[in-house]
């Protein structure tokens, strides 16, 4: 919050157990009484689970349901009168488009659900205030984006992710369309160059390594690219060991 405020603009620090209504609640409620309206939506906060059916207890998937796809709903549901009042809103749920081919969901069962519920819920919101100034969206990265998942969670190195800004200039981009932009399923760097004009050599921008391209591993089963060679076992940071040894991140990451 620091920091934005070095910008010259107001913050609003709140924190936020995505699990409880009654947090998401006041968080919406400390907002309005702040700033007196709320205009853009971002759902970014989620759990990272990637195991198979039978290596997922029912207290993991229950956390990550109810941090992604509960959780981004619940905050949906009630930014979204705030925004009809003023007429103008923009929901952008940080998740994949919604896969239909079987394989897409080896390993990734139980996170799929979760996820695919947070574009459910900007899809929703796209359809019920179509019209009406509101707009709903799901972006999601094409590679590993640096963070501190990424490092915790030890998925690769530095040379194989991309910065955060290339998800803040999808979201820039995405709050300045126009109302007859919505309902779109993204992949953060296809948006940027079919939306914008950025290049391949524009992109490189965006490496945390200037000299290599990061491998595009999180885009590949959203257009049917076979994913038996990845195979990426991430879930709880105390077992990364055990992780490594059921991963192959040989060939895309």
């Amino acid at each position: 919050a620091e920091e934005i405020e070095q910008l010259g603009v107001k913050a609003l620090p709140v924190k936020v157990d995505m699990r409880k209504l009654e947090d998401v609640q006041e968080c919406v409620r400390l907002t309005v009484e702040k700033f007196g309206r709320i205009d853009i939506l971002v759902n970014n906060a989620s759990a990272l689970w990637w195991q198979r059916i039978e290596d997922t207890p029912m207290n993991k998937y229950d956390l990550i349901t109810q941090i992604n796809s509960r959780g981004s709903f619940a905050m949906t549901h009630l930014c979204l009168p705030v925004m009809a009042k003023n007429g103008f809103g923009r929901v952008i749920n940080m998740s994949p488009p919604i896969q239909t081919h079987f394989r897409a969901y080896k390993g990734f069962t139980a996170y799929n659900i979760s996820k695919f519920g947070m574009t459910m819920s900007a899809m929703g919101a796209a359809a019920e205030f179509e019209g009406k100034g509101i707009t709903g969206h799901s972006v999601w990265p094409a590679t590993v984006i640096e963070s501190q998942a990424s490092k915790n969670f030890e998925l690769g190195g530095r040379e194989m992710w991309r910065k955060a800004a290339i998800l803040a200039d999808c979201v820039l981009g995405l709050v300045s369309a126009p109302d007859s932009y919505t309902g779109k399923q993204l992949i953060d760097d296809e948006y940027l160059m079919d939306e914008h004009g950025l290049t391949a050599d524009d992109l490189a921008v965006y490496r945390c390594v200037p000299d290599v391209e990061p491998p595009r591993a999180l885009a590949g089963s959203v257009h049917g690219e076979s994913t038996a060679e990845l195979s990426i076992r991430r879930g709880d940071v105390r077992k990364l060991e055990d992780d490594h040894k059921k991963s192959n991140l040989t060939s895309k990451l």
